[in-house]
């Protein structure tokens, strides 16, 4: 039976140290009425569910625990997460998994701007559309959009993959349209699984860099 805390009884800073000190499997937060900062920081594998919008930053710096949020989500969930799961059922603001390192970011939703900007290993799979620079300087990891791209995606992008099922509105520096090939059909069909998606590989693109930007060249000065 999940642990319950009522955020319109504690605050967020006594809910944040019970996560980091007690060995409860699972959790269950009530009223968090778009409170900042939620289940940040969790070092150990359990399991959050938060029952409602949060505002920003939730989640940050995961490792191994599997935090739910059931509503919207606003700026940097699941920034710098190093492990675990944290999943948005609704949508999520602007730079969703910035940072990055590694676990597995799911949107049922939408997601605004510079979704995973600078990420560096984590999964993200988004359900819905994706804003204005996705991926920017995208280093290493995956990016799953199941509908539309915004301007600009994988701007100055290293060596992150982008699979879109839908249209990009345009492609940022040195991203370019790339081959898909059966090992990136197999990485894609595994990703839309573990996000519990039903998709099919081949409806989407892959992204990924050209390449050209990784030492300066006066040739390529314009597109810096």
């Amino acid at each position: 039976m999940a642990t319950l805390i009522d955020l319109a009884e504690t605050p967020v800073r006594d809910l944040n140290q019970a996560l980091h000190e007690a060995p409860v499997a699972s959790w269950r937060v009530l009223n968090p009425r778009g409170a900042h900062a939620v289940a940040c920081g969790i070092r150990d594998n359990f399991t959050v569910d938060i029952e409602g919008h949060v505002g920003y930053y939730c989640a940050g710096m995961n490792q191994q625990a599997t935090v739910t949020v059931h509503g919207n989500a606003g700026t940097g969930v699941a920034e710098n997460m190093m492990s675990g799961t944290v999943r948005v059922r609704g949508n999520a603001s602007q730079s969703a998994g910035a940072t990055a390192h590694g676990g597995l970011l799911v949107i049922d939703g939408d997601a605004s701007a510079r979704c995973g900007i600078s990420m560096k290993g984590v999964d993200i799979v988004v359900g819905g559309s994706v804003g204005h620079m996705s991926a920017f300087m995208g280093q290493a990891g995956r990016l799953v959009v199941c509908g539309d791209a915004g301007d600009a995606l994988g701007d100055s992008l290293y060596e992150a993959r982008i699979y879109v099922r839908g249209t990009v509105k345009s492609l940022g520096a040195d991203c370019v349209e790339k081959e898909m090939s059966a090992e990136h059909l197999a990485e894609l069909a595994e990703l839309l699984k573990a996000a519990e998606r039903d998709e099919d590989p081949a409806d989407f693109r892959r992204y990924g860099s050209a390449r050209q930007l990784y030492h300066f060249k006066v040739d390529n000065t314009t597109a810096y």
